[in-house]
Formats: structure tokens, C-alpha cells, sequence
């Protein structure tokens, strides 16, 4: 998180181009994929992401620049301080409300990530309708009007931009109010409680794993926290003892969850309040101009209250598709409505609650790791004969992601190869933190799917045992 980003993200909007953001765990294949899938004609990036896809962009004409660089750069790198001028006016660029204006990838459940396309529309329909819930959700609650607020709103950056929680509802929304935007570089509890207290933070959006570092550092007590009104975000369920922690913790403000997703440009069903604190395991109601339905994931039919289903959503600020893959947004947005993967139910009084995940896919502290990715890196290596790869509980990030794995007989691996093996092939937070070596074959159902519910509960009974780092 540079001010660079945002201001390469305004220029990069504002003639007309789109911007593609690009994970900064990637490893170098997943960059090279990336800026192939995408057709990027430059990269912007600093040195660490500069040299992760120098090759790449090598190889495909990509012009690079260079932010913050740590040394001399190439000839074939520019840098963006000499690149970049003040002073310019703007540029005049034919812009309809329908172009592409981002693609934010997302995993994808076939081993590569999917670049999700929204238009301008899309995401300034995101923006407003976030406006519109925060004034829907004041509106809605019974507390007593307070007196004039002696901080003016303001939020802490504190996830990265690349991701949609990041762009669209924090520093967009920052863009559109005229909101003070501190930024921080990268996560840190212990940094981030004197920046809330100096500057006098009074939002604070991320995932349940930053709100759970936050009210649990050490130092909490030792900080000024009286100006945050906000404390919470996205990307995953919060634990409800998080919620009255945060309730309790946070003495003039309160705890928040907002059910979006990069399909929706992070906009989705919110609760705060006393609704959140009374209804911790439900993310709130869909408000206008979102609907939310429950639909049958097999039929599509459209269920009642309180019947579990796969959550659909539909609205103008949803993606438009995903780039080159007409076959995915064919599956994904069925006659406009979006099929989250995520399954759930409404109660009587319309606030939604989410209870499995019909895709295969962890949630590790916001970052979404889908299975079928992490198992196909695996079986790459010779020793190895089947793989499950599944979430199992962790108190700060939700999930971790561990793996149980039948060797090829006569053949054998141990964690310790597992890692070493992994390590550069795929992202690191994809990496199982959990390593289990069976030997015998891993349990099915009669379709011959591994029973991956049955594996995590083995593991957490203690009757699976598993290598852990």
C-alpha cells in the first residue's frame, strides 16, 4: 500500500484505460499468468513486484515502472518519479458508464485466478449504495440520535488495495466524501493503535482477523481509541465472542460486518449495532439496490424464509463477467443474478445468515484459497498418490489451510518436503500450515469425493495427526 497505487488507479481511470490489480503475494508463474490473461500493456509496481515479473514482462513487451526503487534500475525500467509530472491538467477521454474501468482477480475454482470486470457503473453503484446502507442502518436503529461528533469521519487503510474491501468501500468511498485516508504499508496491530489515536481514526474496515489483533494487542489500553465509530469489515464471518469483544472494547463505537464480495465490488447485506450485537452470526439485510434471494443451487428456485440455499444476489454494481472466461460468468451470473457459492438462509425479519460454503474454498484471514489449486500444486510432486486439501478452525484468521495426503506406494514425504517443495510454486498463505500423512486411502462418499468435513473433524478430534508450522 503505496500513495502510488491510488494515484496510478486515478490516471489509469481517468483515461479511459482499466485497471488491473495484481496480488502482491503472487509468485512469479501466478504474475506471469496474470499479465498474459490480462493483456496488460504496462506494469506498475515496487521493486519487489518489479523484479518478481521482470522476466515475464521481458517476454511479453510490458513496459515496467518502478515505484520506490531500492536500487539502479534497468534500461528497460523506468522510474515512476521521472515519469511522473505535477501540474498537468486533465486529460479529456471518451468515458460511457459501461466501459470496464477494473479487474480485480479472484481465486479461481479450477486452479487460476479469474479476473472479475466491472464497469464505471458498476463500481459507482457500489460507492452509492454503500451510502445509501450507512444511511438506511442509522435510520433503521433505535438508539438516540448523538450529539454532534467532534471527529470527522476518516478511515485507516489496513488491508491491501488489490483487494476489493481495499479499493472500493475504503479508498473510494474516501474519494467520493472527501474523507481523510491514512494509509498504512502493510498490517500491523502495535502500529496501527497510535495512528488511530493521533489522527484520530474513526473507521476501521478490514477482516475479523485485523479487528481481533486490534482489540487484543497489548497495548490497546494504553491508547486513545475514543474517536473510532466503526470497527469491523468483511471477507469472512466473525466469531460472535469477537463481536462483544469489540462491543465492549470499542466504548464509543461499535462492532460492523459488511457480505460483499470482489463480484459485487464488496457490497452486500451489512449489519451493525445493536442489530449485530443481538444478532451476531447474521451479516445483516440487503438493502436497495441490492436484492438477495435464497435459491435452490440445483433447481434455482427461489426458497422461503428460514430454508437453506446458495445466497443470490442482483444489483447494478455487480461485475460485468470475468475476463476470457465467458464459460465462468456463464455459471456464475445465471439471467442476472449472481451465485455466491456461499450457502444460507433469511430469517422472517429479513437479515441473512450464512452457514456453509457449497464452493470449495478456506477463508484464511480474508484471503480466499480455493482447494482445487493448492491440490493440483501438490500432486506435481512424484510421491504423491491423493490429496485433500480442507480448512480447519484458527481463533485470529478463521481458517487454516491443511492438507491429508496418501503417498504412491513404496514411495514417502514428509511436511517438511511438502513445504519445501511448495515453497515458490504457489503463494505462501496458500500453503498448508497442516500436514497429515495417511497411509491408507483417504475417506469417499459413493460419488468418490473426499470427505472433507470428516477429515477436518478427525483432525480436530486428535484422531488424524498432523505435521503443523
Amino acid at each position: 500500500n503505496f500513495p502510488e497505487w491510488i494515484m496510478a488507479f486515478a490516471a489509469i481511470i481517468s483515461i479511459g484505460a482499466i485497471n488491473v490489480s495484481f496480488n502482491a503475494w503472487w509468485t512469479e508463474d501466478e504474475m506471469d499468468f496474470a499479465l498474459q490473461d490480462s493483456g496488460a500493456k504496462v506494469l506498475i509496481g515496487d521493486q519487489q513486484r518489479i523484479d518478481t515479473a521482470h522476466a515475464s514482462c521481458s517476454k511479453h513487451g510490458i513496459k515496467m515502472l518502478c515505484v520506490r526503487p531500492e536500487r539502479e534500475l534497468g534500461a528497460d525500467v523506468d522510474e515512476w518519479a521521472k515519469v511522473v509530472k505535477t501540474g498537468l491538467g486533465p486529460l479529456v477521454a471518451d468515458i460511457s458508464l459501461d466501459d470496464d474501468a477494473t479487474i480485480l482477480y479472484t481465486s479461481g475454482t479450477t486452479g487460476r485466478p479469474k479476473g472479475a470486470v466491472s464497469t464505471h457503473r458498476a463500481v459507482l453503484s457500489a460507492l452509492m449504495a454503500f451510502s445509501a446502507r450507512n444511511a438506511v442502518l442509522k435510520l433503521a436503529s433505535d438508539e438516540p440520535e448523538a450529539p454532534a461528533d467532534p471527529f470527522p469521519p476518516s478511515f485507516i487503510l489496513i488491508v491491501p488495495l488489490f483487494h476489493v474491501t481495499g479499493c472500493v468501500p475504503v479508498m473510494l468511498s474516501c474519494f467520493m466524501a472527501g474523507l481523510k485516508l491514512v494509509i498504512m504499508f502493510k498490517w500491523d496491530a502495535g502500529k496501527a493503535l497510535p495512528i488511530i489515536q493521533d489522527e484520530n481514526i474513526t473507521n476501521f474496515v478490514g477482516v475479523p482477523t485485523q479487528s481481533f489483533d486490534l482489540v487484543n494487542h497489548p497495548d490497546f489500553d494504553k491508547y486513545d481509541t475514543s474517536s473510532l465509530r466503526a470497527v469491523g469489515g468483511g471477507g469472512a464471518p466473525a466469531p460472535a465472542a469477537l463481536v462483544d469483544k469489540v462491543d465492549k472494547a470499542v466504548k464509543k463505537g461499535s462492532p460492523q460486518l459488511g457480505y460483499g464480495m470482489t463480484e459485487t465490488n464488496a457490497y452486500g447485506p451489512g449489519n451493525t449495532g445493536k442489530f449485530y450485537t443481538d444478532r451476531p452470526t447474521s451479516t445483516g439485510r440487503a438493502t436497495w439496490p441490492m436484492r438477495v434471494e435464497i435459491r435452490d443451487p440445483e433447481t434455482f428456485k427461489t426458497l422461503g424464509p428460514n430454508e437453506m440455499g446458495e445466497i443470490c444476489m442482483f444489483g447494478p454494481m455487480l461485475i460485468r463477467g470475468y475476463w476470457n472466461r465467458p464459460d465462468a460468468t456463464a455459471e456464475t451470473i445465471v439471467d442476472g443474478w449472481l451465485r455466491t457459492g456461499d450457502g444460507g438462509y433469511i430469517d422472517d425479519e429479513g437479515f441473512l445468515f450464512i452457514k456453509d460454503r457449497i464452493k470449495d474454498m478456506i477463508l484464511r484471514g480474508g484471503e480466499n484459497i480455493y482447494c482445487v489449486e493448492v491440490e493440483g500444486a501438490i500432486y506435481e510432486h512424484p510421491a504423491v498418490h491423493e490429496v485433500a486439501v480442507f480448512g480447519v478452525p484458527h481463533e485470529r484468521l478463521g481458517e487454516e489451510v491443511a492438507v491429508a495426503i496418501l503417498p504412491k506406494e513404496g514411495e514417502s514425504i514428509t511436511a517438511h518436503e511438502l513445504w519445501q517443495f511448495l515453497d515458490g510454486k504457489i503463494s505462501s498463505f496458500k500453503v498448508p500450515n497442516h500436514v497429515v500423512i495417511m497411509n491408507e486411502p483417504l475417506p469417499r462418499n459413493a460419488a468418490g469425493k473426499f470427505l472433507k468435513t470428516s477429515l477436518r473433524d478427525l483432525v480436530g478430534k486428535g484422531a488424524l495427526v498432523a505435521e503443523s508450522r
